[in-house]
């Protein structure tokens, strides 16, 4: 028999993302709840680890809270920094191979390019600095692993800027939204089949590798595309206006480029990322299910 795979922050975009493929690819899996693994416990992370073996920790666990971590970065540190440590740590001394999950914010966002891996990292906020000392720390601890960074993820499961959007869009006449920031909005079930796909090619082997939706949005973009959907089956649509960050000012920085080159994932893989509008559009055909086409 296969041993499970253990995934960290199931109830999360991407965990639970990854946790609803396996299920349906019939792939062992554990996803064990905060209250039993919880990365700012290290009991915890121990007895989940030591429980059985695993095939391989994929860590989807994290601090997110961009803005809330400029006030409470002591906290983002012991999450990103040092529970993923410790999993690293425990992981490699089973011999373990770990995939962690990482993000565009640890780059500046000033380069006018792509950023590939190879690039400077340099975070302009709290959040991106503890996410860069996770990646730092696996590497370290682990060298069975792949730093997987992601960026712009959304999910049909609420709580990210596609769900905000719509929930916005029911109550306002208007939205002014930002259009100077640039990304690849990338789709949470898209990045767990990347995962999948790179546990089962062998690729866990200590690298890290880019994984995003292809082309690239701004904000603005990505908004509009979700309105243009919603509007096709009779939702209440505000009209949208295009503003520069320094209209929408947040306690934390972000970058203006965000965009993430996944040239790598496609050399190892073997195939490239789809489109982001096509999986805007699977996402939206979940999320907008029962609502009539007009």
């Amino acid at each position: 028999m296969i041993a499970p795979l253990l995934i960290t922050g199931g109830s999360g975009q991407i965990g639970g993302a990854l946790a609803r493929l396996c299920a349906a690819r019939g792939i062992a899996y554990a996803a064990p709840p905060r209250d039993v693994l919880d990365l700012a416990d290290v009991d915890t992370i121990a007895a989940t680890l030591r429980s059985q073996r695993w095939r391989a920790v994929v860590n989807c666990a994290a601090y997110v809270a961009v803005d809330r971590a400029e006030d409470d970065s002591a906290q983002a540190m012991a999450i990103n920094r040092d529970g993923t440590r410790i999993l690293a740590q425990l992981a490699a001394v089973q011999d373990v191979p770990m995939v962690h999950l990482s993000t565009d914010y640890v780059f500046d966002g000033t380069s006018s390019e792509p950023y590939r891996e190879s690039d400077p990292v340099s975070p302009i906020n709290a959040y991106g600095r503890s996410k860069l000392a996770g990646e730092l720390a696996v590497r370290e601890a682990n060298p069975r692993h792949l730093i997987l960074r992601t960026a712009w993820v959304v999910s049909h499961g609420g709580g990210n800027f596609l769900d905000t959007m719509l929930r916005l869009g029911a109550t306002r006449d208007h939205l002014n939204v930002v259009a100077d920031q640039c990304g690849c909005p990338t789709s949470a079930d898209d990045i767990a089949a990347a995962i999948i796909d790179l546990i089962d090619g062998g690729h866990v082997d200590g690298r890290t590798l880019h994984f995003v939706n292809g082309g690239e949005a701004s904000w603005f973009d990505l908004a509009s595309h979700i309105f243009a959907r919603a509007a096709k089956r009779g939702l209440p649509v505000p009209t949208l206006a295009p503003i520069p960050t320094a209209s929408y000012p947040t306690p934390a920085a972000r970058p203006a480029n965000s965009r993430l080159d996944w040239s790598a994932f496609a050399d190892a893989t073997g195939r490239a990322p789809r489109e982001w509008r096509t999986a805007i559009d699977d996402i939206l055909t979940t999320r907008l299910a029962g609502v009539p086409v007009i």
